[in-house]
């Protein structure tokens, strides 16, 4: 019998705030909060960016961009005549080009004089034609809460990210760490769009151009995988199985597959899963608007017969649309075994049986969508079938749709939701899209709708798609039940978690609910062992009440350990069974039982 992988803990950071707690899941149904909460929602999103908690909520979600937020463009040319500039010595080139006449200003600067007939580049600052984003909350400033050191965005927000996921966890880091071997810890994280800020490859394509040099960071902090690197390095020192796959929008999902099948198969007993992207990059929003994907301004503004675009409904699931909201976003998770969290006493937050992954075959564009996803939700819905009973599928299940607000989404999504409920015999499948409120985070948005799915478990609430007043008459829903009001439901017990991406990148995650989990485990391990985990998570919930007042009362502290327990060569000791970490368990060298019958015998 496998292993269940069950969420102990979630953290990170988008539009909404910080997701541990599921502060950011109560920004999204923040009119549908008593007053407590209400309250506890605007203080901790006030401790989060150092702002007044009145008019914080409107400095969340989709919003405006920044004026400074341009695209600076170039004109070109050539100059008839001569041309004379000042530049700092280090500039120049180590090799003049011919014609060029240099005669020193000071022992800083030179005055260089150009010959006739070059080619020129003016810089020019292009009209913006998409202004809304899902940004984090305006004052938030992940970089100043530790020494960032030229750290790109998306590994600012990362290091945030796995804070926010460890504080949740309401445990030290060290307490799981000592139960485990260290090759029984994993990490999977990455992005989709790597780090393309001036820290990150960004800057390595950008400087040469603006005339200035490239340092020596800017390549290796801008690696895809970079993310996982930080967390092993910098916070959890982990010396055990790392990787991020790459899945375009699905990113998240697929390095959630990698966490859920090390655990199941044994591999690993904890692993720590996520994803952090900063795409609000002007060069990549512009890339993205080139191929048509974003909700341009003037598109919003006809959609409303209006003059000028309202950029807090930029995002329009299953409506009339025009295009998505790029989005910025970090989100991580701790998963466990089930009997590993049992004997910790971790808090369960939910559980993932098993995530599907499949690609659309034959395309006539790569950007098109296919049939794979027909592939995921059916079997997703048939593991939900199996794990809560035919009724627990059409009564007490949801969708958290990929929902991304363009017109082709609307359509074939729909389609495949809409003939999967009817297969599966589901007359009103709820379906809540949440980029309506924080856009769309590419590679992280799957770790959003993870975040959002476990706030409904806990809070009994689906989200409502409140930035549309009606749905799209294309769209596919005889047996769908679009929220478009924020909706309580008393038994929550799954939820699907799907996403589309470019390329053939689908993927299908199933999320079960607290409630049932624990029902899981007590019919698996006994009420002795239940109720010996009720007992021993006291003090980690206590912990977590510590953590949560930390979030309302304090400002937010990362973890961030570097150059602190570096090990070198003196600190391993090796022998043909096994290596061994100077003040960790020795890691044997087991044989691999599942490969006994293919030993040769000698």
């Amino acid at each position: 019998m496998s292993a269940l992988p069950v969420i102990t803990a979630i953290g990170g950071i988008n539009a909404a705030g910080r997701s541990a707690q599921h502060f950011a899941f109560q920004r999204l149904i923040f009119d549908a909060l008593d007053s407590s909460q209400q309250r506890d929602t605007l203080n901790a999103l006030s401790r989060l960016t150092g702002n007044d908690s009145d008019g914080v909520l409107d400095h969340t979600l989709i919003r405006a961009l920044p004026d400074s937020h341009q695209l600076h463009g170039a004109l070109a040319g050539t100059s008839d005549a001569p041309i004379t500039l000042e530049m700092r010595n280090m500039d120049l080139p180590d090799s003049l080009p011919p014609g060029w006449r240099v005669t020193a200003v000071d022992k800083r600067r030179s005055r260089v004089t150009l010959p006739p007939g070059l080619g020129l580049r003016v810089p020019h600052d292009t009209p913006r034609r998409v202004s809304a984003a899902g940004q984090l909350p305006d004052g938030f400033n992940p970089g100043a809460l530790y020494a960032s050191r030229s750290h790109p965005r998306a590994l600012q927000m990362a290091i945030f990210g796995i804070s926010d996921a460890l504080g949740d966890l309401g445990m030290d880091w060290a307490q799981v760490a000592d139960r485990v071997r260290p090759d029984q810890v994993a990490v999977y994280a990455s992005n989709l769009m790597s780090q393309m800020d001036d820290n990150g490859l960004g800057g390595v394509m950008r400087y040469p151009l603006n005339g200035q040099r490239i340092t020596s960071k800017q390549v290796p902090l801008g690696l895809g995988e970079m993310t996982a690197d930080f967390l092993n390095a910098y916070v959890l020192h982990s010396v055990g199985t790392t990787g991020g796959m790459l899945g375009a929008c699905a990113t998240f999902l697929y390095n959630l597959e990698k966490g859920v099948h090390a655990i199941r198969s044994g591999r690993v007993r904890v692993a720590i899963v996520g994803t952090s992207e900063a795409p609000l990059v002007p060069e990549i929003m512009e890339g993205y608007r080139a191929m048509g994907a974003l909700a341009e301004d003037q598109a919003l503004a006809a959609l409303d017969g209006a003059a000028h675009a309202n950029l807090q409904r930029a995002c329009r699931p299953f409506s009339d649309n025009c295009g998505f909201t790029m989005a910025e976003s970090a989100q991580f998770t701790v998963l466990m075994d089930d009997a590993l969290a049992l004997e910790l006493g971790a808090d369960i937050l939910g559980a993932v049986p098993d995530v599907f992954i499949h690609a659309d075959g034959g395309k006539k564009s790569i950007s098109a969508p296919g049939v794979g996803n027909y592939l995921t939700m059916g079997k997703a819905a048939a593991l939900t079938r199996q794990l809560i009973g035919e009724k627990g599928l059409r009564q007490h299940s949801f969708v958290h749709a990929h929902g991304t607000g363009t017109p082709q989404n609307r359509i074939t999504e729909s389609v495949i939701l809409d003939r999967t409920a009817k297969a599966f015999g589901i007359d009103h499948w709820p379906v809540v899209a949440i980029k309506a409120y924080l856009g769309h985070s590419l590679g992280s948005a799957g770790g959003d709708q993870l975040s959002a799915a476990l706030g409904s478990f806990a809070h009994g609430w689906l989200p409502g798609i409140r930035t549309v007043d009606h749905i799209a008459d294309d769209v596919h829903r005889d047996h769908l039940d679009f929220c478009l009001e924020h909706q309580p439901h008393d038994d929550l017990q799954a939820t699907l978690l799907n996403a589309k991406g470019f390329g053939g990148n689908n993927a299908t995650a199933v999320a079960l609910s607290h409630t049932v989990t624990e029902t899981m485990l007590k019919q698996r391990h006994g009420q002795q062992a239940f109720a010996g985990w009720q007992q021993r998570r006291e003090g980690v919930r206590e912990a977590k009440a510590g953590f949560r007042e930390h979030c309302l009362t304090q400002a937010p502290a990362p973890i961030y350990r570097f150059n602190e327990g570096v090990m070198a060569d003196e600190h391993v000791s090796l022998s043909h069974e096994a290596v061994h970490l100077q003040g960790r368990d020795a890691i044997p060298f087991d044989d691999d039982t599942g490969l006994k019958d293919y030993q040769l015998k000698r």
